[in-house]
């Protein structure tokens, strides 16, 4: 989601301030052959490149221009524009003058250390009113862009220079002017000089005077753009219709700083306006952007092709401008009569987008309800795009997906797809509200966007599959997950100061997402629901078309708690939310009974996995923590309002009024606040003893949050695992999934750390006599009628069982795939649930005969969710051959991977206990491949392959890693620091806790040592 600092058409140069003219006054059109050439000078010199760019960078002759000016009513809009020669047919080639050079990120990212902050923001003199913007894409051509833009301004503040961002572009500065608005016929103001500035992006035009304060201006420019295959601005994306012929598309994703690589612009958040968007395309092609077409022209002397002239926009960000130009097809419906609903994709795929389009329009209606803000555009568009970078993108009005995002084939997808499909669909929809209409100031403040749309998700889906309980699965899938990272010491506070692209690509993470949406869920309940909806109301009605901070919200919601005396006069949500958004991590309350049972002192500190003995943060960790409990004697878990609010000057606090010693007390009712759980020992042992005898007296959620706090409380060495693992022995009752699946997804962290040990064959027959009982019960065959969750429960017991190495697992898997194998033709052999397991098992256990029907299977499927399944299950295999060839054609192009799927494909190969050790390998000799490959820095590639490190040699190998690319890592250099933290608290766990979980299992009769008689 976020943009690069590299640029493709920079050069340095000798002048001072690192002034570069873009272009000179004449300008030609440059041969292939030629620009071939320049590609070459470029690498013999960034010096000699320079020249010749200024000589001979493509050019609009002054008679083609009429097309792109637009000087009403002296410039038809429909006039021509000359067309770049077609390329050949066969692989497009990328025009040597336009091709992205490999440059490295100047500046490192925010856990790198820096020498000096680079100042990337704009400055604060001008702020944009209007954009016009007319562009001509040839898709089916040389991939250029023909581009014009007027621009209207204001003058805050008197100053003698435009500066605006741009990345990938040519200006021709021949063609820059800045007018009086309203007076564009009259003299243009003088153009001193044209600076471009590589490292912060920016196109400065240096003015012969200064604008006056209070006066608007209209700066027009053309330009020359390019169609990137790199999934970050105009990009563009490629697929095979039914007869296999290659079709193009052109496609935007502009967050977080990427609209520059379409047209210059004010590319920060809080620089909002209006926006008028013409897109020319050939006839037998469709555009889409955020609004409505209002007129379609021919244009002028280019047979075959027209303008689609769009309506005025509402003001926005740029970040959420966007364009299609695709041969797509669509469904519509309405959301209501005052909005108009469509999706669109692939002709070959559109039945798969009914529904998304049928959820859809029934949730953006609720949303409207929920917030109480009508939703403002006349019309939502929604599409699948084959090449996509993010899951999905909120543009306003034109919400762009990749295709596992939005697609769903009730016969092949699985049951999983389609909870993704609406999920994805509900978290954009929310965006409208959270990030479109109101939109913060600046990135620091990204999570009240992902945050919000990560919660409110869930009362989307809820309020259109109300019968899958996702507001349970919400503590697996946020809240828990989420506890994962946060309890790091490199983790960061959920509000943080970023500057730089890779900075804010870096927040673009768990704790944006996890976090923020699992502390408004807090904050839902000890507001109440009908004070927090009424507060956001407000909030969302008073910045509407503006920018806000999350002080803003706070205020807001502060006024409607005091009102409603949900909170007290001398409490604000400033004052308890600040604790939860300004610092990093979470508490855990250590709940200590008095002898008698009848008090309890309360006391928080900072949950951390390891406390590093060289941790130079002395900072005084202490929240707002909202205290909820129940007693063995009421069993109340519905009272979720703070019932004692601990503060965060408070070290600790005495609670009267428990039960006697012998009944239990249970803290945190239904995991609605933001942190763990402790008790002493004595309450514990009561706790497993209620498991035991009548579990269900105990809510679902509650029964899945003292499962995970007592394993992680466990691992960090708070409590035994004796008695973490004591929690397990009623799980043989459980019937219900949130958790039973808290209780799996737990045990794959000592699966992780044993599975290259010697003591793993005895854990894994103790997993296995849990899993067994819960694998007969739901059987290997699906019942796809049967609910959702129970679905979800055998999917999780089938794929332990047969990771685990059970034995029917493994054979029942086995013999569908050669079912499938030997009727090739019959894609209903394997339910939909139960593909993933029975690809991957078969794989493993096959050779290469299966890996390749697998392959085959893969290149023929049209359903997005089918692809991903089968290209994560060619990871299994056990081949080390194939896994070479398999990682080796993620990153080669035309291999038959997109480039959006490469992290999957390395992804599965570094989960495979067998592939880990070379996807680390091909992870540190190719990380330059991979970062040519993507044009910057990935993350995720460098999670996957170090996932279970737990050695010395481990250590020294990532230290080493991150030593020599520590001037490039860019946004994975917070990534690399979790890493590293990850992998010594793994040493820590390892020294203290594998011979102590060795004596367990022998005690418990799973001996570790073979007999020696």
């Amino acid at each position: 989601m976020s943009g690069s600092s590299r640029e493709v058409l920079a050069m340095e140069t000798s002048h001072p301030d690192h002034v570069i003219s873009f272009g000179k006054k004449k300008g030609c059109y440059v041969s292939r052959c030629v620009a071939a050439l320049l590609g070459v000078f470029f690498l013999s010199g960034m010096v000699a490149t320079g020249l010749l760019v200024y000589y001979y960078a493509p050019h609009i002759r002054d008679s083609q221009r009429e097309s792109l000016v637009l000087q009403k009513p002296v410039v038809p809009l429909h006039k021509s524009l000359p067309a770049p020669t077609r390329r050949p047919s066969g692989a497009p080639t990328t025009p040597e003058s336009l091709r992205p050079e490999a440059q490295r990120p100047t500046t490192s990212a925010a856990a790198a250390p820096t020498t000096q902050a680079l100042d990337v923001r704009l400055p604060t003199s001008l702020r944009p009113l209007h954009y016009l913007v007319k562009l001509q894409p040839f898709i089916n051509g040389n991939f250029s862009i023909l581009g014009y833009m007027e621009l209207e301004l204001e003058v805050l503040e008197p100053t003698s220079n435009i500066t605006l961002h741009i990345a990938d572009i040519i200006t021709h500065n021949d063609t820059v002017t800045v007018a009086a608005s309203g007076d564009q016929v009259g003299p243009s103001i003088r153009i001193k000089m044209h600076q471009y500035d590589h490292d912060r992006q920016f196109y400065i035009a240096h003015l012969g005077q200064q604008l006056e304060k209070g006066k608007k201006y209209v700066l027009s420019m053309e330009f020359l753009g390019y169609l990137n295959d790199q999934l970050r601005g105009f990009y563009r994306s490629t697929y095979k219709d039914e007869d296999g012929s290659d079709k193009m598309l052109a496609v935007t994703q502009f967050q977080a700083t990427d609209a520059r690589r379409a047209f210059p612009c004010f590319d920060e958040p809080e620089m909002k306006a209006t926006f008028e968007v013409f897109l020319a395309r050939e006839e037998n092609m469709s555009s889409i952007s955020n609004m409505p077409i209002k007129e379609t022209l021919p244009v002028e002397n280019q047979e075959g092709w027209v303008w689609d002239h769009y309506d005025r926009s509402v003001p926005m960000s740029t970040y959420l401008v966007a364009f299609v130009v695709s041969d797509f097809a669509n469904l519509k419906s309405r959301a209501n009569e005052n909005t108009f609903f469509r999706v669109w994709a692939r002709e070959s795929a559109i039945q798969q987008a009914e529904y998304a389009g049928q959820v859809g329009p029934l949730i953006l209606n609720h949303f409207e309800k929920y917030f109480s803000v009508p939703y403002p555009l006349p019309k939502q568009d929604m599409i699948a795009i084959p090449d996509f970078s993010a899951g999905a993108m909120e543009n306003w009005g034109l919400i762009t997906y990749r295709e596992t995002a939005m697609l769903y084939d009730p016969v092949v997808s699985a049951a999983s797809n389609k909870q993704y499909v609406v999920a994805v669909v509900a978290h954009e929809l929310a965006h409208q509200w959270f990030g479109n209409i109101v939109t913060p100031s600046w990135w620091t403040d990204l999570w009240l966007n992902e945050g919000f749309a990560s919660y409110v998700e869930y009362i989307g889906i809820n309020h259109v599959e109300p019968k899958w309980q996702v507001m349970e699965q919400f503590v697996l899938r946020e809240v828990q997950e989420v506890f994962g990272l946060d309890c790091l010491e490199s983790s960061h506070p959920i509000s943080i100061p970023v500057g730089h692209p890779d900075e804010i690509g870096q927040i673009f993470d768990r704790i944006s997402y996890g976090k923020g949406a699992s502390i408004i869920r807090m904050m839902n309940h000890f507001l109440t629901e009908v004070t927090f909806r009424r507060g956001l109301s407000n909030y969302l009605d008073a910045f509407k078309y503006s920018t806000a901070e999350q002080d803003d919200l706070w205020e807001y919601l502060t006024v409607v708690a005091h009102q409603d005396g949900t909170l007290p006069p001398d409490l604000t949500v400033k004052m308890i939310m600040d604790t939860w958004t300004l610092q990093m991590g979470y508490p855990v309350i250590k709940v200590a009974r008095n002898p008698d049972g009848t008090s309890a002192v309360i006391s928080q500190e900072r949950f951390l996995l390891v406390r590093s003995e060289n941790s130079t943060d002395t900072h005084d960790y202490k929240w707002w923590v909202p205290l909820t409990y129940t007693t063995e004697g009421e069993a109340d878990f519905n009272q979720t309002q703070a019932m004692v609010w601990m503060k965060d000057s408070e070290e600790q606090i005495t609670l009267p009024s428990l039960p006697p010693k012998d009944q239990w007390v249970i803290f945190n009712l239904q995991e609605t606040g933001y942190y763990r759980v402790n008790y002493d020992d004595h309450n514990w042992n009561l706790l497993i003893r209620q498991l035991r005898n009548d579990h269900e007296v105990i809510s679902t959620i509650n029964r899945a949050q003292i499962i995970d706090d007592a394993m992680n409380l466990a691992k960090a060495g708070q409590i035994t695992y004796e008695t973490a693992l004591s929690v397990y022995t009623y799980l043989a009752k459980e019937t219900e999934y949130v958790p039973l699946a808290a209780a799996i997804n737990n045990l794959g962290y000592l699966r992780s750390m044993f599975v290259r040990a010697g003591g793993y064959g005895s854990l894994r027959s103790y997993l296995l006599d849990i899993l067994v009982p819960l694998y007969e019960s739901v059987g290997f065959e699906d019942s796809p009628d049967d609910p959702l969750l129970d679905q979800y429960k055998r999917t999780k017991a089938l794929s332990w069982a047969c990771l685990l190495g059970h034995q029917h697992c493994l054979d029942s898997a086995s013999a569908l795939y050669r079912t499938w194998m030997a009727n090739p033709k019959n894609d209903s052999i394997i339910s939909p649930n139960l593909k993933s397991t029975v690809y991957c098992r078969a794989i493993a256990e096959g050779g290469e005969a299966e890996w390749d029907f697998a392959w085959h299977k893969y290149l023929k499927s049209n359903v997005g969710a089918e692809k991903s399944r089968l290209l994560s299950a060619l990871g299994c295999t056990n081949e080390i051959w194939i896994l070479s060839r398999y990682l080796e054609m993620a990153f080669t192009s035309d291999s038959g991977i997109r480039k959006q799927d490469a992290y999957r494909v390395f992804g599965a190969v570094a989960k495979n206990v067998v592939g880990r050790p070379l996807a680390w390998n091909y992870l540190q000799n190719e990380w330059d491949k991979i970062y040519e490959f993507y044009g910057k820095a990935k993350p995720h590639f460098i999670k996957y392959a170090t996932g279970g490190f737990n050695t010395e040699q481990h250590l020294k190998e990532v230290e080493h890693f991150r030593k020599e690319h520590e001037d490039h890592l860019g946004s994975a250099s917070r990534t690399v620091e979790q890493v590293i933290e990850r992998t010594k608290n793994n040493i820590a766990w390892m020294k203290t806790n594998y011979d102590v979980i060795v004596k367990w299992l022998d005690a418990n009769g799973y001996a570790t040592k073979l007999s020696t008689a």
